[in-house]
């Protein structure tokens, strides 16, 4: 208030996981302005970016971020250091102690609506640059106030999350599902599954958050004696897969599993209540006329959903593959149907797909392809962007990595499509994290087993360490731009050559009679 901060203008929070950092943001909305919550992982160009698209007045830094600011402040912003480091900024966290610490007056405070903008959180970025979603206070109470019950929080309860702050599942979610119920929050600064039951058993946690890649890593650390000595009654999240899911239950004894589907800035959302393995939620078909959303044929190649002769969206019968949408509400007392937006107007029409089923509907594309059992449940099939065609067929990268991952000893798979001149769509690619030297003759028949031929993966890139983003996503731009070229990496690549059936070392040799078309592929 003291610094002429007016409603709706933006503030951006470069912070890791820390208590102050829920606080900062619940303050700043509190009276009228807008926290653009700025990933942490993020230096240079990519960090300009995301601060530049949200214009803000100020920006409060952790003190271990004030130098990679350096190269991404816009010229009239006001900086905040948040703790004792470099640069002459001055310390929000000392500047604060001049303040009292009772409510502030009504005088003081400014009329906010659950309509008005609260913060801005941005999308992860691995297709190509962020984008600034909209999220409305309304968003923030459902978010918190749905999983609350979902939950059944209680005073007594007590949340662990090592999840980024900065992402609504860590940033909200978590926190405020819990919050609001009563409980306490323990909120560690990254994830690391050596400290992980330690913690769980130091702060007698009874709810911690996933993401599907947190299990896996668990699961494949040497069992501890006290592993099991805690007090979880649940665990929430999405992402975990089916072949994950009973072993990560079983062993560590955990009782409920509550997994969801949802997108920050999108207006569905699904849970799976009754804990089937593999499904990220249910619709019985007697309700399925009170929700929203909809599962439509999707053209890979056009990458775009099919439309029929009329120029309509074809929905998707029981266990076909298609885009999951939700329809955005046209009454304005519908709050929860709305579709918010990015602080980019052209971003944010790209995400409508317009006249889909009849004159001027609207519906929100979740990017994401999913596919429905007759008895309602939801899976998670691929993104759009991931998933390619080779062979005429349609192939998922999740699934081809489920599969890759069920060898024993490989630890991460990474998976994609390469194109290759002369042959249509792209070849599949896998890009492989192992404990120990690869078997490839084993891995091979490993494959055939449990991959058609169109699926499994032409060309293996094989790495000692695999990128991952905050949340745990693949980053596969540079993968995708590389190739199987021998002369663009230094990891070791191999080639399932079909004469001699078997995966041999590309080298340049090799890769030129690809190039030239001497194999039939």
């Amino acid at each position: 208030l003291e610094q002429g901060l007016a409603k709706g203008e933006t503030v951006c929070l470069l912070m890791p996981n820390r208590p102050e950092y829920m606080a900062i943001w619940l303050g700043v909305t509190r009276v009228g302005a807008v926290v653009s919550l700025l990933n942490t992982s993020l230096v240079g160009p990519s960090l300009a970016h995301c601060i530049k698209i949200v214009a803000p007045r100020h920006i409060i830094a952790a003190a271990e971020f004030i130098d990679r600011l350096a190269t991404a402040l816009p010229g009239a912003t006001q900086v905040w250091a948040h703790g004792a480091g470099p640069g002459s900024f001055p310390r929000i966290d000392v500047d604060i102690e001049r303040y009292a610490a009772q409510k502030l007056g009504a005088a003081e405070l400014r009329p906010v609506g659950v309509e008005d903008r609260a913060l801005l959180m941005y999308t992860s970025g691995t297709t190509g640059l962020p984008k600034a979603a909209n999220i409305s206070h309304f968003r923030l109470m459902q978010w918190s106030h749905w999983f609350a019950g979902m939950m059944d929080t209680r005073p007594g309860d007590r949340m662990y999350s090592s999840l980024p702050m900065y992402h609504s599942v860590g940033g909200v979610l978590a926190t405020g599902a819990v919050l609001v119920g009563g409980g306490s929050v323990v909120v560690r600064e990254g994830f690391t599954a050596r400290h992980f039951w330690d913690d769980i058993l130091r702060w007698d946690c009874t709810l911690f958050q996933y993401i599907g890649e947190l299990c896996r890593y668990l699961l494949r650390t040497d069992p501890l004696p006290h592993e099991t000595e805690h007090r979880i009654r649940m665990c929430c999240g999405n992402g975990l897969r089916p072949d994950v899911w009973h072993d990560f239950k079983s062993r560590f004894r955990i009782p409920r599993i509550l997994e969801f589907y949802a997108a920050t800035e999108g207006n569905v959302s699904l849970f799976n209540i009754e804990g089937k393995p593999g499904a990220i939620g249910r619709v019985p078909s007697f309700l399925a006329h009170r929700f929203p959303a909809a599962l439509v044929k999707f053209d890979v190649e056009k990458d775009a959903p099919i439309r029929d002769e009329e120029g309509w969206c074809v929905r998707c019968a029981a266990n076909e593959v298609g885009e999951a949408i939700g329809r955005i509400g046209a009454e304005p007392s519908n709050i929860a149907g709305r579709f918010d937006g990015y602080t980019s107007e052209e971003d944010s029409e790209k995400k409508i797909l317009r006249n889909a089923f009849e004159p001027g509907d609207a519906w929100f594309r979740t990017g994401d392809l999913m596919r429905q059992d007759a008895q309602g449940y939801f899976y998670f099939v691929d993104r759009i962007g991931d998933t390619f065609r080779w062979k005429g067929e349609n192939v998922a990268t999740s699934e081809v990595a489920e599969a890759i991952c069920a060898f024993r000893g490989v630890t991460d798979a990474n998976v994609y499509g390469v194109q290759i001149p002369g042959t249509e769509g792209r070849a599949g690619m896998a890009a492989l994290v192992t404990e120990d030297e690869l078997d490839l003759a084993a891995f091979r028949t490993h494959l055939s087993a449990r991959l058609p031929g169109y699926a499994r993966p032409l060309f293996l890139r094989l790495r000692s360490r695999m990128e991952l983003t905050a949340t745990f996503k693949y980053t596969k731009h540079e993968f995708v731009r590389q190739g199987y070229d021998p002369a663009a990496t230094a990891d070791a690549l191999y080639f399932d050559d079909p004469e001699r059936r078997a995966f041999v070392r590309l080298d340049q040799a090799l890769y030129h009679r690809i190039q030239t078309g001497q194999f039939r592929l």
